[in-house]
């Protein structure tokens, strides 16, 4: 999952996306202090079996 975390001066608010690519899409149309994270659950089966 990534999530992009938007500041502004009135409102902190969070979006979720399943990939990647539509995380980063999302990223350049947001306005304000912008930051990108891979949430990564250790149980996430997609992930251990790479």
């Amino acid at each position: 999952m990534w999530v992009i975390t938007v500041y502004s001066k009135e409102h902190i608010r969070m979006f979720e996306f399943d990939i990647e690519r539509e995380a980063r899409e999302g990223l350049k149309k947001f306005q304000g202090c912008k930051i990108l994270t891979e949430v990564i659950y250790y149980n996430d089966q997609q992930i251990s079996e790479k």
